[in-house]
């Protein structure tokens, strides 16, 4: 089995940050949310992947390399502008040959892995087998309805009465069949070759297309919001840990990650809370739900549930919570009056905030 993984699009909804850089490197735990799909890729014993790229490719390829960290092989394939996840596997025909592959969306978090849904699909080989998840609200997904014994009779994208509460969440995993059926199938409306109708082609050919239902935590990470959640969810899981300097007057409570190289002096840390390597962190109260990068400053500052990517500086900020912290930006005092600060800034931004 080979795996394709998706990291193209402009990441509208995470603007101002995807301005700057791709939403699949938007770290979670101090981890871009592209590593966490390339581990479960590689839990399912898949070594061979190709990854989608459009215009962020140099960001990503520098982030990834050629996969040998995670134990992988990867391949870069350049898709010019967004043209539908079918022209994706289309695209990759080339690298897929005759092979079995999976299909991961890389801004997408299944922190439990779908190991055991990449075995069902090994057993029993449909054509394809959908990877879904119940949703409050199917109207903004793609829905899967299925019969009794699991199989897909009908995909509806968006529908404004859905007939399943059964999302499609952005992992697939295929056969060669599916090539015919993107082959079949023209632009849709949008001008995209979208998978959802090469999978119903496939459903009115009469081949097997099966769903297999993700009962753990799962999340597109394309807003804010999302990201801050999936932080908040992994920082649950970590284990204590501390390799940097910590000063007799400060105060560690609850599981925290300090790595080598950080310094903390005269602060409170209330965990769950990771500060990255070379981060200085002097007169502080952190955390709860707190993931601070590497090389970053904070001072006289008192900051929760929020996400501080590498190089930047928080100096003098009373409260702040709910943020994300872009890359090498820089908050500091303000004359303003105002108390409290609930700030998504994008990267190399200053953002004046009360003293």
């Amino acid at each position: 089995m080979k795996a394709l993984v998706l990291s193209g699009g402009s990441g509208t909804r995470l603007r101002p940050f995807s301005y700057s850089m791709p939403k699949q490197l938007i770290p979670v735990t101090n981890k871009p949310v592209l590593e966490y799909a390339l581990e479960n890729i590689r839990d399912l014993g898949v070594t061979e992947i190709a990854v989608i790229v459009g215009d962020w490719a140099p960001q990503i390829s520098e982030a990834l390399g050629d996969g040998s960290r995670f134990g992988v092989r990867i391949t870069y394939l350049r898709q010019d502008r967004p043209l539908g996840l079918a022209h994706c596997v289309a695209l990759a025909r080339p690298f897929l040959g005759e092979d079995d592959f999976v299909m991961y969306l890389g801004d997408n978090m299944l922190p439990t892995g779908i190991t055991d849904i990449g075995a069902e699909f090994r057993g029993s080989r449909p054509a394809a087998q959908l990877v879904v998840h119940k949703v409050a609200d199917p109207r903004a997904f793609g829905v899967a309805e299925l019969d009794a014994d699991g199989r897909v009779v009908a995909l509806e994208e968006k529908p404004e009465h859905p007939r399943s509460d059964l999302a499609l969440i952005g992992v697939y995993f295929f056969t060669s069949a599916i090539h015919e059926a993107v082959a079949a199938i023209a632009p849709s409306a949008r001008g995209e070759l979208e998978i959802t109708d090469a999978i119903q082609w496939l459903v009115g050919q009469g081949a097997r297309v099966r769903a297999s239902e993700y009962t753990g935590y799962w999340k597109d990470t394309g807003q804010a919001d999302d990201v801050l959640d999936c932080n908040r969810r992994m920082l649950a899981e970590i284990t204590p840990r501390v390799a940097g300097d910590v000063d007799a007057n400060s105060e560690i409570i609850g599981p925290v990650v300090i790595e080598e190289g950080a310094r903390v002096v005269r602060s409170r840390i209330v965990g769950p809370v990771i500060i990255g390597a070379d981060t200085v962190i002097e007169d502080c109260h952190i955390g709860p739900d707190v993931s601070i990068d590497r090389d970053c400053v904070l001072r006289s500052t008192r900051l929760a549930d929020s996400i501080v990517m590498r190089e930047a500086s928080i100096i003098r900020v009373p409260g702040l919570h709910g943020s994300l912290i872009g890359r090498c930006a820089s908050i500091g005092p303000s004359d303003h009056g105002a108390s409290h600060s609930r700030l998504v800034v994008g990267d190399h931004t200053r953002v004046e905030v009360a003293a």
